[in-house]
């Protein structure tokens, strides 16, 4: 049974994947949307968006007042090729990168517990669900008098 949010009573995967990962409304010159895979497992959710080139200090992840999880990424590069220190540039390059992703979460998860790490060109945003205590199982007699 897939989640859904209390409150916009729909659910979040994956009949809106199309609206969550529909990046059309966003400026890229020359750059397309980092690839987002999305996990599900008995006890969590786990995001993976490709991010070749690019560290833990260009990403800032957080969960907003609305309880939706936004990854921004901001890349500047400068590539320089000079022949001397004192003559002009034979070839310049800049390179900006920026990408923002606004994504819906599921009203099981545990918000306080979420994690992210780049490793290899891949950033992961660990997300727990919130693990329902397991009710003793035990029968209770109760004595008629």
């Amino acid at each position: 049974m897939l989640p859904v949010r209390k409150n916009q009573n729909q659910a979040w995967l994956p009949s809106i994947f199309n609206d969550i990962f529909d990046t059309d409304w966003m400026v890229r010159p020359n750059a397309t949307a980092p690839a987002i895979n999305v996990l599900e497992d008995e006890k969590s959710y786990s995001l993976e968006l490709a991010a070749p080139g690019m560290t833990k200090d260009d990403f800032q992840v957080h969960v907003d007042e609305n309880d939706n999880l936004v990854i921004r990424m901001e890349k500047k590069t400068e590539n320089k090729d000079e022949d001397k220190k004192s003559g002009r540039y034979l070839r310049r390059e800049f390179s900006y990168s920026k990408f923002q992703q606004v994504m819906s979460l599921p009203d099981n998860v545990d918000k306080e517990k979420i994690s992210a790490q780049v490793e290899n060109g891949v950033l992961t945003v660990e997300m727990p669900k919130i693990q329902e205590e397991e009710k003793p199982a035990s029968i209770k007699h109760i004595e008629i008098k």
